[in-house]
């Protein structure tokens, strides 16, 4: 189970960079593509400070603590991963972790390297190794998001409180590759969960009867 674990480890991982790269190397900062013209299936160009579907935790310090809280966390799933991978746990949930695992890295690579190897995508197409240096230091580069799925759009009824009138979309947040990778590993967690237990339990009783 090894090698299936470092297999879908690295296709997402490829998978994630590769297009991350294009992403950065091709467009500016806001650009967009309508995927098969469609307003639903967009390619939008943003980035973000680390944190999955666009989410910020603000400051320079507040990055760093992030990014490194992130390294220690990743650290830590690793460590778990292996430890499942040696003990012949479910392989489903082998495949759980691993797709964890993957997204993790995938947008840790983005914040320890990305603001030392590109300069800024504003108004104009990042390059690669500028000559003048990257936009950022070591653990404070940016998140390179692309996916954007407004699949409903209106407006919320004018008597709701709050939110009365407001523009309402359906799915508003802008991602990537890692953090599809960590969503599905969760929801796969969450729904195959009783089988999960279910097996380490059955292991459980079994090292107590053999004990």
């Amino acid at each position: 189970m090894l090698k299936k674990s470092l297999l879908i480890i690295f296709l997402v991982l490829l998978i994630d960079q590769v297009l991350k790269i294009w992403i950065k190397t091709t467009m500016q900062l806001g650009e967009e593509i309508h995927v098969f013209g469609s307003n639903w299936f967009i390619i939008h160009f943003t980035e973000n400070e680390g944190m999955a579907f666009g989410m910020r935790f603000g400051g320079d310090y507040g990055k760093l603590i992030l990014s490194l809280f992130r390294i220690f966390a990743v650290a830590g799933i690793g460590w778990y991963l292996l430890k499942l991978i040696k003990e012949n746990t479910d392989k489903l949930y082998i495949v759980c972790m691993s797709l964890i695992f993957a997204g993790a890295i995938g947008n840790i690579i983005d914040s320890a390297f990305y603001g030392l190897i590109f300069n800024e995508s504003y108004f104009n197409v990042a390059q690669f190794m500028p000559a003048e240096g990257g936009y950022g230091s070591f653990l404070h580069g940016k998140v390179v998001d692309m996916f954007y799925f407004p699949v409903l759009q209106g407006h919320y009824p004018s008597w709701l409180p709050l939110w009365g009138g407001d523009e309402f979309i359906f799915f508003r947040p802008v991602f990537n590759i890692a953090d599809s990778s960590i969503s599905v590993g969760v929801v796969m967690l969450i729904i195959f969960q009783k089988r999960f237990f279910k097996n380490k339990e059955n292991e459980e009783v079994k090292e107590e009867i053999t004990a």
